[in-house]
């Protein structure tokens, strides 16, 4: 009995240190990103007695190395969130947000920003608009409407890349019309400075 506790707890030990060095040093963490969007559509239809078939086919792929310079980004968040019927759902990109490691999300600027309503939900979602709300879209007032499976993603590469200004311009809002809960899928990416 007393051989079994012992390997058990030293099971156990083995178990702990490794999930200690699978955590590794949350400060050294480094960040590669890329971002591909692709567009693939075929146009047929009848020319005279001939059937017409004409392909399109593009990608694109933005790539961000690590660092806080242009095409560069060294911080990542991701969540999915469920908002209730009528709701509002305010996310203060310099508030309480941890990334996957456990570290604290406060970018300076933001160079991505992805918000994606699931194909399930049943009702529209108004994006941004607060007065406080991270100037995305050009000022705190402009919004944008986002259909059940739709897609809003606005991609800044470059060094000035989307100030987040803490107190001021640091919401990210999101408002559920009336009718049912609806769930968005959020991805932020930005620099530290």
């Amino acid at each position: 009995m007393k051989r079994k506790m012992l390997a058990g707890l030293a099971a156990l030990v083995v178990m702990v240190m490794g999930g200690l060095a699978f955590q590794g040093d949350v400060g050294a963490a480094s960040l590669k990103t890329n971002v591909e969007i692709s567009v693939n559509a075929t146009l047929a239809g009848d020319v005279g007695l001939a059937t017409a078939s004409v392909p399109l086919a593009v990608k694109k792929q933005i790539e961000f190395a690590n660092g806080v310079a242009a095409n560069q980004a060294d911080k990542v968040y991701s969540a999915s969130y469920s908002i209730l019927t009528g709701a509002t759902e305010n996310i203060d990109v310099k508030g309480a947000l941890v990334d996957a490691l456990g570290a604290a999300f406060t970018p300076a600027k933001l160079k991505l920003v992805y918000i994606y309503s699931r194909p399930t939900n049943s009702t529209n979602l108004t994006l941004l608009g607060n007065a406080n709300s991270v100037p995305i879209l050009g000022t705190a007032a402009t919004t944008t409407v986002l259909d059940p499976g739709g897609l809003f993603q606005v991609l800044r590469p470059g060094l000035a890349g989307i100030t987040v200004t803490a107190g001021t311009g640091d919401i990210i809002q999101v408002v559920n019309a009336a009718g049912a809960t609806a769930v968005v899928d959020v991805i932020l990416v930005g620099t530290s400075s």
